[in-house]
């Protein structure tokens, strides 16, 4: 039998720093995704391993059933219906034991996605010989939640193959959880997120499973059904960030400046509410969505320069920001800044041939772009028939 799941990647239109001190933001998902397939190995197969291939690093991993019973001997006794958090002893048992693939030091951060897919695995499953291929359209560590959709795609094709979700395998075509499924697959995902990245805040992987966008603000999400079609240029610089101290230069700023960085952070909460507002509205007109579209330009436009005064930015993003000014089209940083990601918005009206004309400017900067719709669906699965 064999179960395929695909979870998006999101952005951060609004609010990225600012919501660390307390003003809304707004996240959503995009049009690029992650996707898991998991064969679940039949008794003519005659294969007792479980193997885990990630395409995109071009990595494969393969253990003996046996071998896994010795790593993880009590994970089988947990009920997929219940989540449980991989204790950090586990944890070290298994990286010590990855040692034996010796995987590249370029691609060492590989091992705590590999650390969270044998929890899920054995949590959900238990210890079934399987061969499980990951791929995915989202460049890794650039801030686009990877790591989530990993885990989100992962658990929804788990959760699948086993009797603790309910899905509708004889609609054709991609198939979405009912609210009850996806909220524990939420929570399974983000058990894998907390193995990932110790201390995750759970917007990313909420979002890719539930699609659409998220307005959150201390700790509170709340679900945003968008009334129009945005389209991004997601620009990669591929300048890697350390996010926690980009987190921390914020808050010394605010130190040193209290007064003028909270009326930074009050401007940003504007900026937020009023992005979730216009999004949220609907338009019976083509003059409307242009409105709209230009609101959101200028909503944009004053949420990177607040980025700007929280000291964030980089040259790589003001190169960016820069090459689509001269074509009349307004970019922010997405996420952390200081690197990463740069979203520029695509007017409905935009002709392909300006954005083929960006695009190619960007690329010669050494840059990575990518299309993609924002707001769409969140975690889907097909069944793709039995061995």
């Amino acid at each position: 039998m064999e179960v395929r799941a695909r979870a998006p990647g999101k952005i951060i239109l609004a609010g990225e720093h600012a919501v660390v001190h307390g003003s809304a933001a707004v996240a959503a998902s995009i049009g690029l995704y992650t996707s898991v397939s998991v064969r679940l190995s039949s008794p003519n197969d005659n294969d007792d391993t479980l193997t885990l291939h990630l395409m995109d690093v071009d990595l494969e991993f393969s253990w003996p059933i046996g071998r896994i019973k010795e790593m993880l001997p009590d994970s089988v006794n947990n009920d997929a219906s219940s989540p449980a958090t991989c204790c950090e002893e586990t944890t070290k048992f298994i990286l010590t034991a990855l040692k034996d693939f010796k995987i590249p030091d370029a691609k060492i951060g590989i091992a705590s996605g590999v650390i969270a897919f044998l929890w899920l695995y054995t949590s959900i499953l238990g210890n079934k010989a399987a061969k499980v291929i990951v791929s995915s359209e989202l460049p890794l560590g650039a801030g686009l939640g990877s790591s989530a959709a990993f885990c989100v795609s992962l658990s929804g094709a788990l959760l699948a193959l086993s009797d603790s979700v309910q899905v509708d395998f004889d609609q054709e075509g991609w198939v979405s959880f009912g609210e009850k499924d996806q909220q524990l697959a939420n929570r399974w995902a983000f058990e894998g997120e907390k193995i990932i990245h110790g201390k995750p805040s759970g917007i990313d992987n909420t979002v890719s499973i539930f699609g659409n966008m998220i307005k959150f603000k201390s700790g509170v999400l709340t679900c945003i059904k968008s009334n129009m079609t945005l389209k991004m240029l997601i620009t990669n610089t591929k300048v890697g960030r350390n996010t926690k101290a980009l987190v921390a230069g914020v808050s010394e700023r605010k130190n040193r400046h209290p007064d003028a960085m909270t009326s930074v952070f009050t401007a940003v909460e504007f900026i937020s509410n009023e992005f979730a507002s216009i999004i949220q509205s609907t338009s019976c007109s083509d003059d409307e969505v242009v409105e709209k579209e230009h609101r959101i330009r200028e909503l944009m436009e004053m949420n990177q320069g607040l980025l700007q005064c929280m000291g964030v930015s980089h040259a790589s993003i003001e190169t960016v920001l820069q090459t689509t000014c001269k074509y009349q089209l307004t970019s922010k940083l997405t996420g952390a800044g200081g690197g990463g990601c740069v979203l520029t918005l695509l007017p409905a009206l935009l002709s392909a041939t300006v954005i083929d004309k960006v695009i190619r400017e960007l690329e010669q900067c050494g840059f990575q772009c990518l299309i993609a719709e924002i707001g769409g669906n969140g975690l889907e699965c097909r069944f793709d028939g039995r061995s």
